[in-house]
């Protein structure tokens, strides 16, 4: 089959380029913007690439077009699809039909930790010998690729909640049709496509009904959103995490080992470098899960010790003069809280720097500005980049004192940061996109 996938570059397409080239299909693509590390990555697989959305890639003929959900009505290539009457199909509905179909589709879901608990899940059934394909929104240190096809039986992915495509606004998940589904956690996020915290609930509700009553939901149990949607109808097996009742962390010590319970018994204990108690909880539910699939805790625990966290989760990005830059893809504010809290941890009595840019289109709108400066109070310094806001991030933070620096120029930013950082200090950048490259660039002001 020859695929053409429009919006080819961003990570979920491009995942899906590299398992269907993995699978035997021919793969050609286009986006908007065609540059490395994605395009890089798709032309060492063989996946012609094409800038831009021009009618005339109809003449490549492929037996279908996959339609990524960044292209809306008005783009050029996909009103003469339209117009021409050529097959379409949306990109996790190919996935479902071409790749899923038959597996044993893992699945994670919810607000905050999908990416690094998919990735954890996905390193257990390989350390497992399981050898399952995957397709995850970021780069598991692991495996060094985020999507892989396979010829076992499972399949790990992360679940998001985003909508599908211009054609079909449910979200992506309803169309993977899990076995076992993980519900790491439930809040307000997207604005751009949801109206509110209903709206997404509703969609969390048609995944729970897609899933088969032999099958199994790890949920998190002290979520009450979570708790409501499974209230709204459940017809699987549901085992809870976070709660004493069902999978639970014990306290922590000083070198970041605890013990994994499983309703008060010892399942034993993991000693891994992972900061903050939301990764604890990853990997119960990473571990609940796996479980399910035949992997017994005690091989999903010895596994997580030698897990290597995924690219852009308190990556390490470099030390210049004894300050330490870290890239962390938080963006929303409960993300921005356990991040910071997970690093004040780690470096105890160290400043924390804190550089923000509210990249995301919820960040942007404003819908989450009255929580911002509360996830921020655990930082010594902040410094918000905010071109681009529908909102005054100076009245925002101004609960925060004199502790925060707002500015609208990136040079100036850089330059800002630069000038106050001192030996010791510890910069965690956060932002949901590249953020102009600030984490190397200001490594190499420091240096």
């Amino acid at each position: 089959m020859h695929i053409h996938i429009l919006g080819i570059c961003g990570t979920f397409m491009g995942g899906i380029a590299a398992i269907a080239r993995q699978a035997g299909h021919q793969v050609t693509g286009c986006d908007a913007q065609v540059y490395p590390p994605m395009s890089t990555q798709l032309a060492d697989q063989g996946i012609t690439l094409i800038e831009g959305y021009a009618p005339d890639q109809v003449k490549l003929k492929p037996d279908v077009f996959v339609i990524g959900n960044v292209v809306t009505r008005g783009n050029p290539l996909m009103e003469e699809i339209l117009n021409q009457g050529l097959p379409y199909v949306s990109g996790p509905q190919w996935l479902a039909e071409n790749v899923l179909h038959g597996k044993w589709v893992l699945a994670v879901a919810g607000t905050h930790g999908k990416t690094t608990t998919a990735a954890m899940l996905a390193w257990i059934l390989e350390h497992a010998g399981l050898k399952p394909g995957f397709l995850i929104g970021g780069v598991p240190g692991n495996f060094g690729i985020s999507a892989r096809m396979s010829d076992t039986p499972f399949f790990a992915i992360e679940a998001d909640e985003y909508d599908t495509a211009f054609f079909d606004k449910r979200s992506k998940f309803v169309h993977y049709r899990p076995r076992t589904a993980v519900l790491n956690n439930l809040e307000f996020d997207h604005a751009d496509i949801f109206p509110d915290l209903a709206a997404i609930e509703t969609q969390f509700h048609h995944l729970v009904r897609t899933i088969p009553a032999n099958g199994l939901i790890i949920s998190n149990g002290a979520d009450l959103n979570l708790e409501r949607v499974l209230g709204r109808g459940c017809w699987t097996p549901v085992e809870r995490f976070a709660v004493a009742g069902g999978w639970s962390a014990g306290a922590q010590d000083a070198a970041g080992g605890f013990d994994i319970l499983r309703q008060g018994a010892r399942e034993g204990r993991l000693q891994w470098d992972l900061l903050g108690s939301h990764n604890q909880l990853n990997a119960l539910a990473a571990i609940a899960a796996a479980r399910h699939s035949g992997v017994p805790p005690a091989v999903a625990i010895e596994a997580l010790a030698q897990f290597k966290s995924v690219k852009r989760r308190m990556e390490t990005k470099g030390v210049a003069r004894g300050i330490t830059v870290y890239d962390d893809f938080a963006h929303h504010p409960t993300a921005i809280q356990t991040t910071l809290a997970g690093l004040r941890a780690k470096v105890g009595g160290a400043r924390i720097v804190a550089v923000l840019e509210p990249r995301s289109n919820t960040m942007k709108q404003g819908v989450m500005k009255e929580r911002l400066a509360a996830s921020l109070i655990t930082a010594d310094r902040v410094f918000c980049y905010s071109a681009g806001l529908a909102w005054d991030a100076n009245a925002v933070l101004a609960p925060l004192a004199g502790k925060a620096v707002v500015c609208d120029d990136f040079d100036r930013l850089l330059q800002l940061i630069a000038t106050e950082v001192r030996a010791g200090d510890h910069v965690l950048i956060m932002s949901n996109g590249g953020f102009g490259g600030i984490h190397d660039k200001l490594l190499g002001r420091l240096a």
